[in-house]
Formats: structure tokens, sequence, C-alpha cells
């Protein structure tokens, strides 16, 4: 039987998917394109380079100029300057509705590499941990940020552990977590893939693991992290700690593809379920933003 005609197994994932995050208030994609985004934070719009939007604008320039309180300009390739076209807070918050009784705060700035604080389309993710944590589940979020996930776990009840090498991130988010009328989350400022062999080690398992590996960057003790290089250690080091009937998030924002992810993981737990595809943003003018790739696993 030839490779193409031969039957695969669980056949019926192997399409690929888009996520949308849902109910939003405090966010929208207005517009994309010409290698940029116009979108609001809750009542400050904000225009942004994007690579991946290499078609026409739906709205005219001048409405994206009317629009736009500020603009970032790169002055290099990770690194750029906001400019104000109106009057600006130096931080704001902005709300996402969990679940009608629970809603996640976030507190926004300014940085120096044209995020704010949040990576909205997460919220697909968000809404899919919460629904799987319960109080007594244990929850492991790598490369964290700003704390989206964890809070998410938390929310539901779940015994969390954040984990990222930037301190400053990790203050950040416990922020986050007082303005969500949250505790108890566990705080771990270190490298994620030496955290993760050192639990593989102890024999630690986690019920849902989340991870966002970066394309590249510096642990807390100046670890050179690149992704191509590593991402078979960590996802090695990771399905250990995944408990039977667990589950994992993993998302890469590096051009990384789906299949790609899908293959590496099929490569250390063939029998999980997994479902890969894209993380995506829907604009008010029409198209579809693909922001990374997604890949949700479930052990049996």
């Amino acid at each position: 039987m030839s490779p193409s005609t031969a039957p695969r197994a669980d056949q019926d994932t192997r399409s690929l998917h888009r996520w949308f995050p849902p109910h939003w208030r405090d966010h929208e994609l207005l517009d994309s394109g010409n290698g940029a985004r116009l979108e609001r934070f809750g009542e400050i719009v904000l225009i942004r380079p994007e690579p991946h939007a290499i078609w026409d604008k739906g709205l005219a320039e001048s409405d994206w100029r009317r629009l736009a309180a500020a603009e970032f300009v790169p002055t290099g390739r990770t690194k750029g300057n906001w400019v104000p076209h109106q009057s600006v807070p130096d931080n704001w918050i902005i709300q996402y509705p969990l679940r009608p009784d629970h809603e996640l705060h976030f507190s926004l700035e300014f940085t120096k590499f044209k995020h704010v604080g949040i990576f909205p389309e997460q919220a697909a993710n968000w809404a899919w941990i919460a629904e799987r944590m319960k109080p007594g589940k244990r929850m492991l979020n790598l490369f964290a940020y700003t704390g989206g996930a964890s809070l998410a776990g938390r929310a539901a009840g779940a015994e969390v552990t954040h984990v990222d090498a930037i301190k400053q991130v990790v203050t950040w988010t416990r922020m986050n977590q007082e303005l969500s009328g949250l505790d108890g989350i566990r705080w771990c400022v270190e490298d994620a893939l030496k955290f993760v062999e050192r639990e593989g080690r102890r024999a630690n398992t986690y019920d849902l693991i989340v991870m966002d590996p970066p394309a590249w960057g510096l642990g807390p003790k100046g670890e050179k992290w690149k992704l191509e290089d590593q991402v078979g250690r960590l996802i090695r080091a990771a399905a250990l700690l995944t408990a039977p009937g667990g589950a994992l998030v993993m998302n890469t924002y590096s051009g990384m593809s789906p299949s790609s992810l899908e293959n590496l993981w099929r490569a250390v737990l063939p029998e999980a379920r997994i479902h890969a595809g894209e993380l995506c943003l829907e604009s008010g003018t029409g198209q579809v933003l693909p922001t990374g790739s997604l890949l949700r696993l479930e052990r049996p």
C-alpha cells in the first residue's frame, strides 16, 4: 500500500483548525493590512507592525490616522518607539469576561517591543483552560508572560505554577492576579527548560501544561534560547510531565508550522489526541489575521 493511500491513525484530527477568541469587549481588531494592524484595547486604539498582514487595508489611511491614539515605529528588528497621536496614559486596565461570574483584569502599558502586556488572541485558550480546570487539578504555565492562562486556571480553582525567566514580567502578572481578585499562584522566575527537566527527575506531573516558547531569548542567568535548537528537548521533557488523562497547549509565534508541532508531539505521545492549527483574529473589515501556530493535546 502506498503512503498516499495508507490509512492514518486518528484521521479525524488531522485537519488544521482555526481558533478565534470569544467574548472580548475590551479588544477589537479594527483592520489590518500593508504590514500593520489597527486594534482597540479598551478605549485606546493602536497601530502596530504586523508582518503577516500582506493584503491591502480595508479602511482608508485617513481612517487609521483619525482613530489611532498611538503608533509603534520600529527602530530595529525587535525594538522601537511608541509615537502618540493623541493624549495616552502610561498604563490602563482592560477586562476579559472569562465566566459570567468572573472577569480577568489586565494592566497594560507601552513597551519597547511593540507589545502592551497581552496577546488578545490567547483568550481562545483561556476559555478552553477554564473548562478543564477545577479544584485539585494541577496546571503548569511555561514562558508564561503576563499570565492570562495562569489567571484562567486559577479562576477555575486549579493549583497553578507560573514560570517565566523575567522577574519584571512575573511582577506584572502578580499585579494582574490582584486586579482579578485572585491569589495562590506559585511563581517561579526560572529558565523554563531547566524547570521542566528538573520536574521530570522528581517524577512530578500536571493535569494541564501550557507553553508559549519564544523564538529566541535569554534566561535569568543569561542562558541563550533558540526555539529550533531546543524545541525537541523541551517537548520530550514536557511529555513526561503530562499526566495520563491530562492535556497540553503549545503556542508559538516563531513561524514554526502547525504540522511541524504535530509531528514533534506525535513522535513522543503517539497515543494522544491532537488538534493543530492557527490562532487567529478576525478584523471588523473581514480579514482573518493568523497570529501563531497552536496545538492542543489530550492524553488518554
